[in-house]
């Protein structure tokens, strides 16, 4: 070192920066050793790679599903009926119905003040017997003038007179039995009653007012009856018949089985839509489930409808097998060395918790049932079987519940 020194010839500081550099290199070389003899793996230790998750295996399954289509549409009455007054000038006494009431046909809904009515009834029948009476004695007449006519007690002048008179008396008469059916009718009219059996939508009378001929009192949904009014396209209005079942869900989630009633004859020129109208149908006890129908589907209600069009073969996997990537759908099957593949597949209509596949699998693929979001082309999976389901108790069955089943 110190013939080093002395034929370098350094300073003596920068000789001691260099000995300390030399000794610092051959301690990190000593720990680079000590940790590769720590790291290496021990004799017999397996180097092989572990499966990222444990999953269960389902396959698509070939069936038959329905085939729907979806339909928007408002709920409106059968149809309504405008209730109002065939009299003018009378005063409204008393009201029975209210709006929501269930009514039957024929029942009192209104009546009004009738004084007046009666009055012009009797002074028609006073009209009636004056009539009757000048009849009498026109009649009496005309038979003494039959009687003696040709013998010149009376002239042909006087004869012809008196016949006139009874045929007058007799038009006398049949006038003021008119009047007293028109008196009577108006007597009649001072009951509204209801058209028809239905249910009351409207009510704009109110006791004390005086209405003129015509005006409405009462609106009344004839029948309680309902139907559905979806707006389907022009395209679409050809795959649906008269008959055709459906479906329809109100905004509470309440389901209506209905039945094509019509198909409008026209299409809308704006929107190219056309109308298809639907009877809501009740089942069970017809008043009860009106009533209740009444209380889930209301006229002017917003309600989606789904028509049954039949039914076809389809391949359907559990919902859970599918995922849904940056807008598509993926299944992912599971290979013979238990590697994943990623599969872009097409999806199409829903059943419970079934979903059609329309591309993109074949029925012998092996695919993830659950948990395939955590899991990406290539990985490695380890596969178990899946649990068997009591088909009595619908819950899942271990091995040890199997065997302890069996001792027993």
């Amino acid at each position: 070192m110190n013939r080093l020194m002395n034929r370098l010839s350094l300073p003596p500081l920068t000789l001691g920066l260099v000995a300390a550099g030399l000794l610092t290199l051959a301690g990190l070389g000593m720990f680079a050793t000590r940790s590769q003899a720590t790291d290496a793996p021990k004799p017999g230790a397996s180097t092989a790679t572990k499966p990222s998750l444990t999953v269960t295996i389902t396959q698509a399954q070939s069936g038959m599903l329905p085939i729907k289509l979806a339909a928007n549409g408002s709920v409106a009455a059968w149809q309504e009926a405008s209730v109002g007054t065939e009299v003018s000038g009378l005063r409204v006494q008393e009201l029975h119905a209210a709006v929501g009431d269930t009514v039957r046909k024929g029942q009192v809904l209104a009546t009004f003040a009738a004084e007046s009515v009666q009055a012009d009834v009797a002074l028609a029948r006073a009209a009636v017997s004056e009539a009757q009476a000048n009849a009498a004695e026109a009649l009496a007449n005309a038979d003494r003038a039959r009687a003696v006519q040709g013998t010149g007690a009376l002239s042909a002048q006087q004869v012809s007179q008196y016949l006139t008179a009874e045929l007058t008396a007799k038009a006398r008469v049949e006038s003021a039995r008119a009047q007293l059916d028109a008196q009577l009718l108006r007597l009649k009219h001072t009951q509204l009653l209801a058209p028809d059996s239905g249910t009351i939508s409207s009510r704009t009378a109110s006791v004390g007012s005086v209405v003129g001929a015509g005006t409405e009192m009462f609106r009344l949904i004839r029948q309680s009856r309902l139907e559905w009014r979806g707006e389907v396209t022009s395209a679409e209005l050809g795959r649906i018949a008269v008959g055709t079942n459906v479906v329809v869900t109100s905004p509470s989630g309440t389901q209506r089985k209905g039945r094509v009633r019509m198909l409008a004859p026209t299409v809308d020129v704006a929107s190219r839509n056309g109308t298809v109208y639907v009877d809501l149908l009740p089942g069970g006890n017809a008043a009860r489930a009106a009533a209740s129908m009444g209380a889930m589907f209301k006229p002017g209600m917003y309600a989606r409808g789904e028509f049954e069009l039949g039914s076809s073969g389809a391949l359907t996997v559990p919902q859970t097998a599918v995922v849904v990537r940056d807008g598509f759908s993926y299944v992912y099957r599971v290979g013979a060395d238990n590697r994943i593949t990623q599969l872009k597949v097409q999806t199409g209509r829903v059943v419970g918790h079934q979903i059609e596949v329309q591309s993109g699998v074949k029925p012998e693929d092996r695919l993830v049932a659950i948990g395939g979001s955590f899991l990406s082309d290539g990985d490695l999976v380890k596969v178990v079987d899946a649990p068997k389901v009591d088909s009595k108790t619908k819950e899942a069955v271990t091995p040890a519940d199997t065997a302890q089943a069996a001792t027993k």
